[in-house]
């Protein structure tokens, strides 16, 4: 029922550009898609939403124009922004994985928190298409933090990582890798929820 799309030539290129693919999805399923990458502007989001997305996620905005990203929180409400927290090293990498911050994680999504956020999809990179199990750890701090619904992303490599997940109050998780090379199958998944 539900789909995370990220635009990767949007977030390389700082733009919304595959809006219209966003566009076939919407209009030819029933999914509840949540679209990141290049969202940056007002004009971006608006086409975002337009094209169909039910929600919006938010990560480099969140730390290079904080104001925009507050504003889009008050403009679309809290069940509409994810905000976005891409880790490596514990810390926020911003850009499409390609910039690092000073920003540590936990203390990142705690501060959003407090800002109204309570959507939060956290990946953690090296964890990311490698099948080998998700971070669990980090995924205990942050739940231990912040009052947030927490979708995990990064490393699901069987089923059992999202029964796992499900245990420790995780909103949801994203399997990427794992569903296209069939060690998760859409019975497995279909299953579980």
């Amino acid at each position: 029922k539900h789909l995370h799309l990220v635009d990767l030539d949007g977030a390389k290129s700082s733009h919304v550009v595959n809006w219209k693919v966003l566009e076939r999805i919407t209009g030819q399923t029933g999914l509840q898609v949540d679209f990141g990458g290049g969202v940056k502007t007002d004009e971006d989001i608006k086409v975002v939403f337009e094209s169909g997305a039910k929600q919006v996620t938010g990560g480099s905005i969140a730390v290079k124009d904080a104001a925009t990203f507050e504003g889009w929180i008050s403009t679309y409400g809290t069940d509409k922004i994810i905000l976005g927290a891409d880790a490596k090293d514990g810390m926020i990498a911003t850009h499409g994985w390609l910039e690092s911050s000073e920003l540590e994680v936990v203390e990142f999504i705690k501060e959003w928190n407090k800002k109204g956020i309570e959507y939060v999809i956290c990946t953690d990179i090296a964890k990311d298409g490698m099948l080998a199990g998700t971070s669990n750890e980090l995924y205990e701090q942050i739940l231990n933090t912040a009052p947030v619904k927490l979708i995990a992303s990064g490393g699901v490599a069987v089923v059992e990582d999202l029964y796992r997940l499900r245990e420790m109050n995780c909103e949801g998780a994203i399997v990427g890798k794992a569903f296209y090379e069939g060690r998760i199958t859409f019975k497995e998944l279909r299953e579980f929820v």
